[in-house]
């Protein structure tokens, strides 16, 4: 039996019983003809609900009123009351019903409810934890008080030291926030040599302001085909590409005094890259002759080269020896801890010997002694070696066995397309990215090498994937690039190492030529401590 129904019983009386008398008078006197049986049962419905009539012992008297006497007895039943009461209705009215009983249960079955559920009513408690949607971890909350309070003194210079994996951009994006807060309206630069770095720090900025912003604000693109009027800008994050702004300002030199005259903080990725010659104009333009504007400079590796102390020390004096560097409780190196924690991947740096017949002269050895880098023309003579290069596939082909995808960092242009054009008529997948490639082109072949597939995908590639590439799923790195930049080393090692915590895997192997005479490194731990006596 249905409410309703059983509603339709009821008489004026009743109906209005059930009804607040105050309100129907009311009613009643703006409509007197209004008050219909059928308009009275539905408002009675639309006031209490059926299983409020049925809950209130008053409302429920009522009803109970309008039941047939063969329906009283089967309800009588249903509830558990003795057949043989003298009065039926008398005893199914007193009967009493608890919250979420049985018969409880069983009063809304008989009239076709389903029981409500029942909410559990809790009392909020006295502590509660807040979630929080842009979170840091403690040593990079530690990091960033630090920062902030080197930002404020002397020149307002300061290096970020974190290894690769440890959440460098994060950590940065808190400090700009909080920048942005604090001075309204203010610009903020970020400079960055490569598109990838650009958008990556776009799109983390975004990210990051959606959650610790505290208004709307603008972000400006400035590299590729993009374009700013450097009058307009006003408040917000400009994101910049070296190259672009360094021909804009050699083009016009207003746009980077203007930039200069509105910035209030300037955020160096790659910070080991400042005191070059080009990168060098735009910062003195934004903050040499702007004193109270903050230098932030990012960087896993603070120095430029491995041995060329003098310039090494020209990087530290430019940011005034001034060095925030990621601090672990119980753990010497960050690196290890990042490891412990499953950040970065436990990694397999394994050298692979080679003395192949390339003879170095006097004057070779001397060249690569004096040179920041191995020079060209040695890179090309190891790119034509036969010998070498068939050790290389060898290698590759081993490491296939075990790893999915594969980077291979070669020595030249023509060594990267040589080793791809090899592997993919070995039948692997694999392709050559270098500067040349065409932005679409590039962007297929590492969407395809990103995908989420079983069979073996291996990019080679020269100058193009060491910073602004992202492939947590990378877990085996061939360094077929002999470098003396332990900076560009740990660049290279960088994109394979990412732990199960950031996308990567648990363990990563790297496999490093080691050619005869040439220098060479060990770990990306040994990298991140390697300057530390040239910022003291």
């Amino acid at each position: 039996m249905k409410i309703d129904d059983l509603l339709s019983r009821a008489d004026d009386e009743t109906l209005q019983a059930l009804l607040d008398g105050p309100a129907l008078r009311l009613i009643m006197l703006l409509d007197p003809g209004w008050a219909t049986p059928s308009q009275l049962r539905r408002l009675v419905i639309d006031l209490h609900t059926p299983h409020g009539l049925l809950k209130s012992s008053e409302s429920r008297s009522l009803l109970f009123d309008l039941l047939k006497p063969k329906e009283a007895k089967a309800l009588a039943r249903i509830l558990e009351i003795s057949e043989n009461s003298a009065d039926t209705y008398r005893y199914i009215k007193s009967c009493r019903l608890r919250q979420g009983s049985e018969r409880e249960k069983a009063l809304f079955d008989f009239f076709e409810l389903v029981p409500p559920q029942a909410g559990i009513e809790q009392e909020t408690p006295a502590v509660e934890e807040a979630s929080c949607g842009y979170p840091l971890f403690e040593h990079q909350r530690r990091a960033v008080r630090q920062v902030q309070q080197a930002l404020l003194e002397a020149r307002r210079r300061v290096v970020l030291h974190m290894p690769t994996g440890a959440g460098k951009t994060r950590t940065a994006m808190n400090v700009i926030a909080e920048h942005l807060r604090e001075k309204e309206p203010s610009v903020v630069v970020w400079l960055a040599h490569s598109e990838e770095l650009c958008e990556q720090a776009a799109s983390e900025f975004l990210r990051a302001w959606a959650y610790l912003g505290n208004r709307k604000i603008n972000l400006y693109r400035f590299w590729g085909n993009r374009q700013i009027d450097a009058e307009q800008v006003q408040d917000g994050l400009i994101v910049a590409g070296l190259s672009k702004l360094y021909n804009a300002a050699r083009s016009r030199i207003q746009i980077i005094s203007t930039l200069g005259r509105k910035t209030s903080l300037v955020i160096m990725d790659e910070a080991h890259s400042a005191v070059a010659d080009t990168y060098r104009l735009i910062l003195d333009a934004l903050v040499v002759h702007h004193p109270t504007t903050g230098l932030l400079g990012l960087t896993a590796t603070p120095g430029r080269t491995w041995v060329d102390i003098d310039i090494d020390k020209e990087l530290a004096d430019f940011f005034d020896r001034r060095k925030v560097t990621l601090q672990i409780p119980g753990y010497q190196n960050p690196v290890n801890f990042l490891v412990a924690q499953g950040y970065l991947a436990s990694v397999d740096y394994r050298p692979l010997f080679y003395d192949g017949g390339m003879e170095l002269t006097e004057q070779d050895l001397r060249r690569i002694r004096e040179s920041l880098d191995i020079p060209d023309s040695i890179l090309k003579q190891l790119a034509e070696d036969e010998k070498r290069n068939l050790k290389i596939v060898t290698e590759i082909e081993t490491l296939a066995n075990r790893h999915r995808r594969i980077l291979v960092f070669a020595a030249t242009t023509g060594h990267s397309n040589l080793l791809a054009t090899v592997l993919r008529a070995r039948g692997y997948h694999a392709y050559s990215v270098l500067g040349s490639t065409p932005s679409r082109e590039r962007e297929h072949i590492i969407k395809c090498y990103m995908q989420d597939s079983s069979d073996v995908r291996i990019i080679c590639n020269y100058g193009v994937l060491t910073t602004g590439f992202d492939a947590p799923r990378t877990s085996a790195a061939v360094i077929a690039r002999p470098t003396k930049s332990l900076v560009l080393y740990s660049q290279m090692i960088g994109r394979a190492i990412r732990g199960p915590k950031a996308g990567g895997n648990e363990s990563a192997e790297i496999v490093t030529i080691v050619d005869y005479n040439l220098p060479g490194f060990r770990n990306i731990a040994d990298a991140f401590n390697h300057w530390e006596d040239i910022w003291e």
